[in-house]
């Protein structure tokens, strides 16, 4: 099996790529986005826009949740509200809220001020996806990786807002485990969640793609298992997961006018 990985890499990536190497794996780190002739790679560890490049003309099929997935949590398990709307509709927004696109970097995640502070529709197609949160506080911060249906290996990165990392808590993991057994059917078999506490009581952050996200602290072996599951071969998706399968996203840039 190969492991492709793009041309900078983090801390995280690293210890990735050394536990691949461990297990007897090959990588293939490339130096730009193009995929040159006769590379053949059966994994991908990498943010959105190197996957969508690279991962169809390699045959792999990144795992990714729905857009919506957070949307469709009970307000018990996010503690706010959460709205996926088109950042069109988002521009009309007079309070302060938190946005960020639902599955890339696209939208820079951050809470503005209102609508207007967006990027705006001369830079960003008008029907570009984001999610709308309520501003809450997360006292502390838990990354989740799940595999089939279980919690494979977690990490702490941040409390009140600033890095901290260390160990999962008993607690994150035993919500990670609840999640899974009332919504573990909404997400693909290899995902990761982020989870935290709000006065006190556990809520969902977000979802998302394991082949994309950072470890932390978890024990890289355990995060390759993952990773391995939510960015392999097409043909290899099973018929639940295929729902699952990211689609090459367009680019988010309007069209430029033209002068003579």
């Amino acid at each position: 099996m190969t492991l492709v990985l793009p041309p900078r890499l983090t801390a995280s990536a690293q210890r990735l790529r050394d536990a691949a190497h461990r297990r007897g794996l090959r990588t293939i780190q490339l130096p730009t986005f193009e995929v040159p002739a006769g590379t053949h790679a059966d994994h991908l560890h990498a943010g959105p826009s190197f996957a969508d490049a690279v991962a169809p003309l390699l045959g792999i099929a990144p795992l990714e949740a729905g857009p919506d997935w957070l949307t469709r949590l009970p307000r018990e398990l996010t503690r706010r509200e959460v709205t996926l709307v088109t950042i069109s509709e988002a521009y009309e927004l007079r309070r302060p809220a938190f946005i960020k696109s639902p599955n890339d970097k696209s939208i820079p995640a951050m809470i503005y001020t209102d609508g207007s502070r967006l990027p705006g529709p001369d830079a960003i197609d008008r029907r570009t996806p984001v999610l709308v949160s309520d501003i809450v506080d997360f006292t502390a911060e838990y990354r989740l990786h799940l595999l089939d249906g279980a919690v494979c290996a977690g990490s702490q990165y941040a409390e009140h807002s600033q890095l901290r990392l260390g160990p999962p808590s008993t607690d994150a993991l035993a919500f990670g485990t609840d999640l899974l057994a009332g919504f573990g059917h909404t997400l693909p078999s290899a995902i990761v969640v982020d989870v935290g506490t709000i006065d006190g009581r556990w809520a969902v952050i977000e979802a998302n793609a394991a082949w994309a996200s950072g470890a932390y602290v978890a024990d890289p072996d355990m995060v390759l298992d993952v990773v391995l599951l939510a960015a392999g071969p097409a043909a290899s998706v099973n018929a639940r997961d295929r729902q699952f399968i990211r689609r090459s996203q367009p680019p988010v840039l309007a069209p430029q006018s033209s002068s003579v």
